[in-house]
């Protein structure tokens, strides 16, 4: 199996992060990517540098206008008079604002709230380079699934909670959306997602929504109680041409191996069902019980079989590195997922 990386990615080193009322040091550290990559390592699976994303491939997802903010706003923002180290907004247009017609702001700081969800997606000097690095990674990965191999890409920053046009909880390009329509363009006809990180993949589900060529399955911590907090409910199933072609599968916390790895079945039948040619997989180790913020307590054997299960579909897959924040056990459980994968 081909593995990738780019150094580009450990150049992001967020700062802010807004919890409970309280700021606290980020969780998305670069030690991560040195965490995972090390783990890739120990398995002999050294990871290569990708070619440079072009812009094309962005686009495919994102709006060049969103694009153009993430690259250009944390300079704009450093000239601002006052302005602190990294670009956080203070506002974002509510529902009411949107319903009444509010436009996209022409001034920076009404800017930042229209292209950010929450205060979890802080933009600092190397952001975008990281971001762009994140994505070829992913792109890479794309390509050997194309080729009907499976690969692993270690995306830092992650991405599945970028919306088309929005960054949210540490994400900026949506990889596995990136991923998604490479694999459509390298002539797949039905590409399913199956996001396994602990958290809803809600921009992933955003940016497919109305799609009938794309699957998105996704198994997480029930969001009544746990981030993104609006979304990733049962009944929430695609709409226009694409209803019925989004499943969440929600879990309470606390919930443990067993079910955890019987959501990941069911998503796994529901894709069989869908018939795709290609998988992605939202590879996100959050689910641990080891984890800082820790919801669903799954053990690292449970990585282990769901890897197992996953490569018992059969598909090639791009495998996109989301969450996983415990800087210590993150490249133990890559070598886990990998090896449970590889049989």
């Amino acid at each position: 199996m081909k593995t990738f990386a780019d150094p580009a990615q450990e150049l992001h080193s967020p700062r802010f992060f807004l919890q409970r009322g309280q700021v606290r040091q980020n969780y998305e550290v670069p030690g991560r990517a040195a965490s995972l990559e090390a783990g890739l390592r120990r398995m002999g699976l050294a990871p290569a540098l990708p070619p440079p994303a072009p812009r094309a491939a962005l686009e495919a997802v994102h709006p060049a206008a969103y694009l153009d903010f993430l690259r250009d706003v944390h300079a704009a923002w450093s000239a601002l008079p006052g302005a602190g180290p990294e670009v956080v907004a203070n506002i974002h247009p509510s529902p009411e604002m949107l319903a009444q017609g509010a436009p996209v702001p022409t001034g920076l700081v009404g800017k930042v709230g229209w292209y950010t969800a929450d205060a979890g997606c802080p933009i600092g000097p190397h952001t975008w380079q990281a971001s762009i690095g994140a994505a070829a990674c992913a792109l890479a990965a794309a390509e050997e699934a194309a080729r009907g191999r499976s690969a692993y890409a270690l995306c830092r920053p992650p991405g599945h909670h970028t919306y088309a046009a929005r960054a949210g909880g540490h994400c900026y390009l949506n990889n596995a959306a990136i991923a998604v329509e490479a694999l459509k363009r390298a002539g797949a006809q039905r590409v399913a997602v199956l996001d396994i990180d602990s958290h809803h993949g809600n921009g992933t589900q955003g940016i497919f929504w109305d799609r009938a060529d794309v699957l998105t399955v996704s198994v997480h911590g029930d969001p009544s109680g746990y981030y993104p907090w609006y979304v990733g409910h049962e009944g929430e199933r695609g709409g226009g041409a694409g209803l019925g072609c989004n499943l969440n599968l929600p879990l309470p916390q606390g919930s443990g191996d067993a079910p955890w790895l019987a959501a990941i079945g069911t998503g796994l039948t529901a894709i069989a069902n869908f018939g795709a040619d290609a998988l992605v997989v939202s590879l996100g180790f959050d689910a641990s019980e080891h984890e800082p913020l820790n919801f669903l307590s799954v053990t690292a054997d449970g990585f282990a079989e769901a890897g197992r299960m996953i490569a018992g579909a059969r598909l090639p897959a791009a495998m996109i590195q989301e969450g996983g924040y415990n800087v210590d056990l993150l490249g133990m459980l890559l070598e886990r997922f990998l090896s449970g994968y590889a049989g």
